[in-house]
């Protein structure tokens, strides 16, 4: 372990629990290749930099189906489909590999009124991305399915807690009630054409140009906006790079083996009335991958932007929950 992860497992040991938040101890297994590509070595139009295979005896761990960078030191969070938040801090070795996820809490998700959420139907969060003002992360922005609706729940050193408020989105998309629905929220940076709004995706619909339909929720960036539809995939997630550029996560089965498509759409094609068709940067099938649903732009300890992708096991055991890490060319 690095000296500066061993000094943050300290501070974290410290740090107060929210109320209802329960700790967890999370092991890590490391992932040295990845479809034959060793250690910093290309894949597709990527480079591997490692990645780790999650594993907790708690069986509230699990189903991790977004993810977001919330705060400093590699903290970040996830979003099960269970309706719990799932808090932690990335850790990485003096090579800047990452090896473990450290300090893991849970907490369960609350409703408007602070309540509970009260049955499964309302607790599938599929995506989180944060929001920021004037720099500072101020809420983690989820998007739920089958109960369809977008929330924001306030951040507090970078861990989310207290009663949801619900985000106005168009009838159309609350009508959605599947888990064919709402699949993807990020928030565009200040780069971007659209700086601060968000944009919502999903998965399974298709309007009648055989599309998936989407909005964008912004002041003047405000209406509807498509994502072209691809063979054997869905749009699964979505985030932001530093210059305004869109990544979409793309999932699917073929054969028994799950598939994972990663598309790079330019920032220009992100806007009201658009269909957007990115560039594929990454097509992968089989044993390397599994239920891939969580994505994340952040920067390493040494100030590469790197793309991490994480898989939903679902909650079963014959299934992995795993966390890929990727850079971009220079």
């Amino acid at each position: 372990m690095r000296r500066g992860s061993a000094a943050l497992v300290a501070g974290l040991l410290l740090t107060a629990l929210p109320a209802h938040a329960v700790e967890v101890a999370v092991s890590a297994a490391p992932i040295a290749s990845f479809e034959g590509s060793a250690l910093d070595q290309p894949v597709g139009k990527l480079i591997f930099r490692g990645g780790i295979a999650l594993v907790a005896q708690d069986d509230t761990f699990g189903g991790l189906s977004g993810l977001t960078v919330t705060g400093p030191n590699q903290q970040v969070l996830f979003v099960s489909d269970r309706g719990n938040f799932v808090s932690g801090h990335l850790a990485y070795d003096e090579n800047n590999r990452l090896f473990g996820f450290i300090g893991v809490t849970i907490e369960p998700m609350q409703n408007s009124k602070g309540a509970p959420l009260p049955r499964q139907y309302a607790k599938d969060a599929e995506s989180v991305d944060t929001v920021y003002r004037n720099g500072v992360p101020v809420a983690a922005r989820v998007a739920f399915e089958n109960l369809t609706r977008v929330a924001d729940f306030a951040l507090t050193d970078g861990i989310p807690g207290g009663p949801a408020r619900e985000i106005t989105i168009p009838q159309w998309l609350s009508d959605l009630r599947s888990n064919d629905a709402l699949e993807s929220v990020c928030v565009a940076p200040p780069s971007s054409p659209i700086a601060g709004s968000t944009l919502l995706i999903t998965e399974g619909m298709l309007d009648e140009d055989g599309n998936h339909p989407g909005w964008l929720l912004g002041q003047s960036d405000k209406g509807p906006i498509a994502y072209a539809k691809s063979a054997r995939v869905d749009p699964t997630e979505c985030a932001f790079l530093p210059n305004g550029d869109l990544l979409v996560l793309e999932r699917g089965v073929s054969m028994l083996s799950f598939v994972m498509h990663l598309r790079r759409v330019p920032a220009a094609e992100v806007r009201p009335g658009a269909v957007m068709r990115g560039e594929l940067l990454l097509s992968v099938t089989g044993g390397a991958i599994d239920n891939m649903e969580s994505m994340t732009v952040h920067t390493a300890p040494d100030g590469e932007t790197r793309i991490l992708i994480g898989s939903d096991n679902n909650f079963n055991d014959w299934q992995r929950s795993l966390l890929l890490e990727f850079a971009l060319p220079d």
